[in-house]
């Protein structure tokens, strides 16, 4: 199988890894320090200070209370670990497009571009990333890896996932938390991507895997994706339209208007409650209005990450 190949001649992005690669250069080369840097080193356990040996993790504190030298010892000294989460529900490709650039994308396109940029800026760091991607099923999993051949496995998904149909595919994004929460055994930096879609009913499940994962120590990072304009603004015109759930298939036919200021108050009440558990659990919130500048989302993220790590 000739990936490269395969990624050049899709209907979505005419290469992805390059677009991701350009992105990275564009908007990361300019930063000397790393946005994930010191992330996985956690300490453990003090030990001897013995001649010769780096005075670079010396405990001077403790010096000064013991009149001896301890370094500092480190569970985790290799490099960052990482494990990208992606919805690839039906409501994830709305809008339905036909070709995907970086200034034309739908939900799932600016979750692929956006995890295969970071993957690629964790490559040149040399650090592990694994990947989730689930719908109404587990669709693939991947543990953590920093190989060249695992790198291009992990682009091959992302590529499926952009250009298979999904017609009518829905999820319970929650069922899918809980089950990736239980594989990452060992601390990690997780991106998921999602439109946070679901009944009302399933809300506090939804909050409840979201503690899961923050349960065992991750750092975890939402990219809420979403169209400002229709799925909040509900910007339709006023004439009688069929508004089908691309998940279930379910309609109704109603003039927008009627509808409007409800839907508008029922959305923005949503929002305001998942960024406040998202602040209570400490989950980086990222909003993704898909209408916007692509770089501008994902490096003012980046940028903020490099400031306040």
């Amino acid at each position: 199988m000739n990936i490269e190949k395969e990624i050049n001649e899709i209907t979505g992005f005419k290469n992805l890894e390059l677009l991701a690669t350009q992105v990275v250069e564009g908007f990361i080369s300019g930063l000397h320090k790393s946005p994930f840097h010191g992330f996985s080193a956690e300490f453990a356990e003090h030990k001897i200070y013995n001649n010769g040996e780096s005075t670079k993790h010396i405990d001077w504190k403790l010096y000064a209370k013991t009149d001896k030298l301890y370094t500092k010892r480190y569970e985790e000294e290799t490099n960052l670990r990482c494990h990208l989460i992606l919805d690839n529900s039906s409501s994830m490709h709305y809008p339905a497009l036909r070709q995907f650039g970086i200034g034309s994308l739908n939900k799932i396109g600016f979750s692929v571009l956006a995890a295969a940029a970071i993957m690629n800026l964790l490559k040149r760091q040399r650090d592990a990333v694994g990947m989730s991607i689930y719908s109404d099923t587990y669709e693939f999993y991947a543990s953590e890896k920093g190989s060249e051949r695992h790198h291009h496995l992990l682009l091959h998904q992302l590529t499926d996932a952009l250009t298979k149909p999904r017609n009518q595919v829905p999820t319970k994004t929650y069922t899918h938390l809980h089950l990736i929460a239980e594989k990452l055994k060992r601390r990690s930096l997780v991106f998921l991507f999602t439109d946070m879609f679901q009944s009302d009913a399933e809300e506090e499940k939804l909050f409840e895997a979201l503690q899961h994962l923050k349960y065992n120590k991750h750092e975890v990072v939402l990219f809420h994706t979403y169209d400002k304009e229709k799925e909040i603004d509900f910007d339709f015109s006023n004439r009688p339209k069929r508004f089908v759930d691309v998940e279930t298939g379910a309609h109704v036919n109603l003039y927008a208007d009627t509808i409007k200021e409800s839907y508008e108050a029922a959305v923005q009440d949503y929002f305001k409650a998942l960024q406040l558990k998202c602040g209570q659990y400490r989950i980086k919130y990222v909003a993704v209005d898909i209408n916007e500048s692509f770089n501008k989302i994902l490096t003012t993220y980046l940028v903020e990450r490099q400031k306040f790590g």
